[in-house]
């Protein structure tokens, strides 16, 4: 009985935290309980008064605050100032368990202001063991057998739809992967015709000219020499490399004389005269004069022609780079593996509810 008596006056004493009062320093410890079963919580407020201009180190704890007392919680600090400014009220709270039934001692707070140590008072905590009573063992019962759940579609809903979701995306991959595959060839091989020679084209035109005596029936002049300059214009572009299709004769003419001597191009210079005077004089040459010019077209075509062996092979094939067929695939494939991605993300989730549902 007098222990008792002993421990009860013991934890009212050490339940209170006295504040201490030197050079305006206070501190002052309490606790919500000073009894607690095992396992319960009980937290320990500490609050420190001071001078706003003095330095303040509160004390610092690892896991226990003493041994059997573990620090579960701390509470950020929280400061308030008083007096106009001119004290400082220094809270810190912890929350604090233990699961050893014992009557435990909290030693004093240490406080360091400006250096100098401050002291609360200790604490008492009595931890209790739950009461059992052992007079009634038939009250007793052992664990109860697991109950099942019975599922409801809040159950089913996530597999169904991951399944569902997981089907289409299934079928849009193996249809762009189908797509992608089968996509139509980049790079071409196109047959290319080769390019006759300038002055075959240019002979067979005036081949073409000779054979047709259309304007001999109906006696245009005008017809027959236009087509006889511009097969030989035609001739010039691609032989000499300047463009006599928008040149005059007499530029014709000049441009020549850079490569030919003047002797040479003197049949030339009488057909592009001639032509001159029936397109815009309306002059209209007799029918040997007309056929000479054509004779002398074809002499000045075979007398700066290229020869045969200098010749350049034009290729018979062609490689064509459809662009929009590369943009397609790249598309495709960028598709492809975003599909991919999606799917396996899709399956993985679905695996995971089902182990969910399963278990």
């Amino acid at each position: 009985m007098k222990k008792t008596i002993f421990i009860i006056s013991l934890l009212l004493a050490l339940c209170g935290g006295a504040a201490v009062a030197q050079s305006n320093v206070s501190v002052n410890a309490e606790i919500d309980s000073c009894q607690r079963l095992i396992g319960e919580q009980a937290r320990i407020k500490l609050k420190v008064g001071v001078d706003a201009n003095r330095r303040t180190l509160l004390p610092q704890f690892g896991k226990e605050i003493v041994e059997g007392v573990e620090i579960v919680e701390k509470l950020p600090i929280d400061t308030q100032l008083l007096n106009e400014g001119k004290r400082l009220l220094i809270t810190e709270e912890y929350v604090v368990t233990s699961f050893d039934s014992a009557l435990y001692v909290i030693p004093a707070f240490e406080v360091l202001v400006d250096g100098e140590p401050f002291y609360s008072e200790e604490l008492a905590l009595a931890v209790y063991m739950m009461p059992v009573d052992t007079t009634n063992l038939d009250q007793f019962f052992p664990p109860k057998e697991i109950w099942p759940v019975e599922l409801t579609w809040d159950d089913y809903k996530a597999p169904v739809g991951y399944s569902f979701l997981l089907l289409v995306l299934a079928a849009v991959l193996a249809w762009v992967t189908i797509r992608y595959i089968n996509n139509k060839p980049i790079i071409r091989i196109v047959k290319v015709k080769p390019k006759l020679p300038a002055h075959v084209v240019a002979l067979n035109e005036i081949q073409r000219i000779k054979s047709d005596d259309s304007w001999r029936t109906a006696g245009s002049s005008k017809e027959y020499y236009t087509a006889l300059t511009d097969a030989l214009r035609e001739y010039m572009n691609e032989r000499f490399a300047f463009n006599a299709t928008e040149m005059t004769s007499a530029e014709i003419v000049e441009q020549l004389l850079k490569i030919k001597d003047k002797e040479s191009l003197r049949e030339l210079r009488e057909i592009l005269e001639t032509a001159d005077l029936v397109k815009f004089a309306k002059f209209n040459p007799p029918m040997n004069e007309n056929d000479r010019n054509l004779l002398n077209a074809i002499d000045f075509v075979n007398e700066t022609k290229i020869a045969d062996n200098e010749v350049v092979q034009q290729p018979t094939e062609k490689r064509v780079v459809n662009q929009r067929s590369v943009r397609e695939k790249r598309l495709l494939l960028l598709s492809v593996v975003l599909l991919s991605l999606a799917t396996a993300t899709v399956l993985a989730l679905l695996i995971c509810e089902l182990y969910y549902l399963l278990s």
